[in-house]
């Protein structure tokens, strides 16, 4: 299949998950379990195109690199065990280590609680020509942080800022922050892999019962599932309140990790293949530089 033809076949796959708008979003029509045109039938297939998307991605990614004027930020966030880490590896396999950036963001160090909660995530911004990828990220302020409001004690925030407001006020940073970013040249897009509470459930249950998993499972997760309503609120909250044009979620359905990989990669080749990207226009005197440094090897 072309070039082309494959672009758009990932902006058809993963267009249908984005979210432009939240003014009306609602969680609930998110069904974890879809696969869109795929049934479980279809796996192979779907492999085929996860590695046809792999393979386009690795090349949009280099002619990236060579331009060296945008750069890209995929923020990736989600519940426990809904397959962040293996999405990223699997979507981002074929790309040039050179040309990726990951940082990953987990409980905040006193250094970093005694700036604003944006800063940690600044200093890991994407150079130019580079692909971002944020494990985590700024909105753990608002999802974590909202779940379980007693961790602002931790911030040490002035009393002045901390009413009832202090949410909308994040988002609010958070579009201008985004924006911010578009109008300098940084492409965000943003990712929910939404599981479902009883396939967190069997994920939990194979990491206890497989000694090669054990590793991955805390309880302190089991402790978090038990604010999972709450949790779902404040993602909902949250998509409505930064969605936008310029950096929409996306919303994934995370039940099928095989699925879940498609859409993301789909969705990445989507935002890469819009920047209309080429490699750079080699000058007549870079022409005729090349040309001289070809004569003086040969005559070697």
């Amino acid at each position: 299949m072309n070039k082309e033809k494959l672009i758009d076949k990932a902006c058809a796959l993963s267009r249908p998950y984005a979210v432009t708008d939240g003014a009306s979003f609602k969680l609930k029509k998110v069904d974890p379990s879809d696969t869109g045109p795929f049934s479980d039938e279809d796996k192979p297939k779907a492999r085929e195109a996860l590695a046809e998307g792999i393979e386009l991605l690795a090349e949009l990614q280099d002619t990236l690199y060579a331009h060296d004027r945008w750069s890209v930020l995929l923020i990736f966030q989600a519940m426990d065990a809904a397959g962040k880490d293996g999405a990223i590896k699997h979507v981002m396999s074929g790309v040039n280590p050179q040309g990726c950036q990951v940082a990953s963001f987990k409980v905040p160090s006193s250094e970093e609680l005694d700036h604003d909660f944006l800063w940690r995530c600044q200093r890991h911004l994407p150079e130019r020509g580079r692909i971002g990828i944020f494990n985590r990220s700024y909105y753990e302020d608002v999802l974590v942080v909202k779940v379980h409001p007693e961790l602002l004690d931790k911030q040490k925030l002035p009393d002045a800022v901390r009413g009832k407001g202090i949410w909308d006020t994040r988002y609010k940073d958070i579009r201008h922050f985004e924006q911010y970013l578009a109008n300098n040249g940084t492409i965000v897009r943003k990712f929910f892999l939404h599981v479902s509470r009883d396939e967190q459930k069997k994920r939990f249950l194979e990491r206890i019962e497989d000694p090669a998993k054990n590793w991955k499972f805390s309880a302190g997760d089991i402790a978090e599932r038990a604010h999972w309503k709450s949790y779902m609120d404040a993602y909902e909250d949250m998509i409505q309140a930064t969605a936008t044009k310029t950096s929409p979620w996306y919303v994934v359905p995370a039940d099928n990790k095989w699925f879940t990989r498609i859409v993301v990669a789909a969705a990445v080749i989507d935002a890469l293949s819009s920047l209309k990207l080429a490699y750079p226009t080699v000058t007549r005197a870079q022409k005729d530089a090349l040309h001289a440094a070809r004569a003086a090897l040969e005559a070697e």
